[in-house]
């Protein structure tokens, strides 16, 4: 019990006419009321300022900019946090926007999606590519504003005048997006004279950004920043041509489909065209499946196992299988194998830093058993498949069998194009699959939907229905889920034969009325709390669908539920 005080003790007393900020380390700074967090970080991190770029105020995401007026808690986040950097990535748009702006007159530029390792795809509208010359000029003129280090400011304004001031700068986009905003205003930034709307919070002033490079990159150009890993470098330039010719593919379906941006998504929800549109993003999936298969039929003579490789969240499991059933129909006898069931036993595991099994590395696998039951099925004798218990973490015996010529082993699992895999297997004996959730639906020209976003509202809806677990288990595993990704999977992406992309347009517009409820049951306090006001901001936009409409055997079923492929096995 606290100490009571004795009456004498107690008197009038005046307003305290400062604040005090507590960091986590147990620092207590003052200062007068109405100071800037900015200042509190600066004086409490002399060495990290400029790196800091928000903080966590009493457990609620604040900007820079957010006047103390009271005494709070304060945890600064770098770079190297997830808000940190979409903050940076951000606030590093919007500096390019301004630039072009400044060189170009009224250019129009379009920032259109995420490149593995550090990158964003953008491009010019309504006029030829920058060239060579001018994307470096454009670079140069980036380097001038830093320099200058201007403040960017955010305000409130009225919906309806800030839909007739982009509607008189030709933001149509934005025009059309701000038809369904619920809230009747919209906080707008402003930097040298140039005001735009973003999704999310900015850096307080231009200077912040110091890491960024452009990257000719027709038929446009790569903005580069750095990785949250190494916050302060630049990753070395790596090129995925591959994976953006994916990008590129799919955003030719989108606008083929007229729902090339989330308001036309929305319209076609509200005018009762969304049917059409789920029939024919279905429709051109499965055209990718049949033709995956139709390649690996032509090659029966040669290829032998195919390995099938992505993310988490992927929909690897549902695009096996319809795989499966596409090689049927070309004659084919597909054999699935699980890499989980070649896990060592549990003791035998490899350890992380920290000490704890890390079922993710490749080490965790019994390669020499995987490699050799591939050349003895290959060679048409009999083997005994491992089945991994993941209760007791020990492997039992499953069935024996022996294959065919006619048959292909299917096995899908993360380190499916690691070169390291199946090194016994001659490489024309393989046939190598990336399948990842490529998002190119954007909110606008200049608000791109992160396809980790897509995954992790994926995963949490599949984890509560199928594991049990809480929105706020799924995103506490997030991070380590994503690290393992940068470390075993996106290094190997281009090591594909074919990637397929899982993406389905209208897909956020069904697993809105699925997620919104676990994100909403988040208690206010923890870092998941934020993450789970993030994504229920994002999910605001999106006017729902119902599921009754997604077909049965659609990737999106794998999350969701009622796949008729659940039960289907080779």
């Amino acid at each position: 019990m606290s100490a009571k005080w004795h009456p004498s003790q107690v008197g009038p007393s005046i307003p305290r006419q400062t604040v005090q900020v507590r960091f986590p380390q147990g620092e207590l700074y003052e200062a007068p009321v109405g100071t800037l967090l900015e200042e509190f970080i600066r004086a409490a991190r002399p060495d990290h300022a400029t790196s800091i770029v928000a903080a966590l105020v009493n457990g609620d995401l604040r900007e820079l900019t957010w006047p103390v007026i009271r005494d709070v808690e304060v945890m600064p986040l770098s770079m190297a946090t997830g808000d940190g950097m979409r903050i940076y990535r951000r606030s590093l748009c919007f500096l390019l926007l301004v630039a072009a702006q400044e060189l170009f007159s009224r250019v129009r530029i379009i920032i259109d999606h995420s490149l593995t390792l550090g990158g964003l795809f953008c491009r010019v509208a309504q006029r030829e590519p920058f060239n060579q010359g001018e994307l470096a000029r454009l670079e140069e003129r980036m380097r001038e504003i830093v320099a200058s280090d201007e403040p960017i400011t955010r305000q409130e304004f009225p919906l309806a005048q800030a839909v007739e001031f982009f509607r008189e700068q030709g933001y149509e986009d934005k025009v059309r997006l701000l038809g369904y905003r619920r809230e009747d205003s919209l906080p707008i930034y402003t930097l040298r004279g140039v005001h735009d709307y973003f999704y999310g919070y900015m850096v307080p002033s231009i200077g912040y950004l110091h890491h960024f490079a452009l990257h000719y990159y027709p038929p446009g150009f790569i903005l580069r920043f750095p990785a949250r890993y190494q916050p302060t470098e630049l990753p070395p330039f790596r090129d995925f041509p591959r994976l953006a010719t994916v990008f590129q593919e799919y955003g030719q379906w989108v606008e083929a489909m007229v729902v090339g941006s989330l308001a036309a998504l929305n319209q076609a929800v509200e005018r009762g065209r969304i049917r059409e549109v789920i029939l024919v993003a279905e429709a051109l999936q499965e055209w990718c499946v049949a033709d995956i298969a139709k390649e690996i039929a032509s090659q029966r003579d040669r290829v032998r196992l195919v390995l099938i490789a992505g993310p988490s969240s992927s929909g690897k499991t549902t695009f096996a299988k319809r795989l499966a059933i596409q090689l049927l129909a070309n004659g084919m006898r597909p054999l699935a194998l699980s890499l989980d069931d070649y896990f060592l036993n549990r003791e035998e595991t490899p350890r992380d830093a920290r000490g704890e099994y890390d079922f993710e590395s490749l080490g965790a696998l019994d390669l020499e058993l995987f490699n050799h039951q591939l050349r003895e099925l290959m060679a048409g004798r009999e083997v005994t498949l491992p089945r991994y218990d993941f209760l007791t973490g020990q492997r039992r015996p499953g069935p024996t069998l022996a294959i065919g010529p006619q048959h292909i082993i299917l096995a899908e699992g993360i380190h499916g194009l690691n070169p390291d895999l199946v090194p016994a297997i001659p490489q024309e004996r393989i046939y190598r699959i990336y399948i990842s959730a490529l998002t190119q639906l954007n909110l606008d020209w200049h608000n791109r939907i992160p396809t980790t976003d897509t995954r992790l509202l994926r995963r949490i809806v599949r984890d509560a229905r199928e594991r049990g677990a809480s929105a706020r288990e799924t995103i506490g595993r997030w991070e380590k889920v994503v690290h393992g990704e940068f470390r075993n999977i996106f290094p190997y992406q281009e090591n594909a034969d074919v990637m397929f992309n899982s993406a389905l347009v209208y897909e956020l517009a069904v697993m809105k009325r699925f997620a919104e409820p676990l994100l909403r049951q988040i208690d206010p306090g923890s870092v998941e709390y934020v993450e789970a006001r993030r994504l229920l901001a994002f999910l605001e936009w999106f006017l729902p669908c119902g599921a009754e409409l997604v077909p049965d055997n659609s990737i999106l079923r794998e999350f969701i539920g009622g796949s008729i492929l659940r039960d289907f096995g080779l």
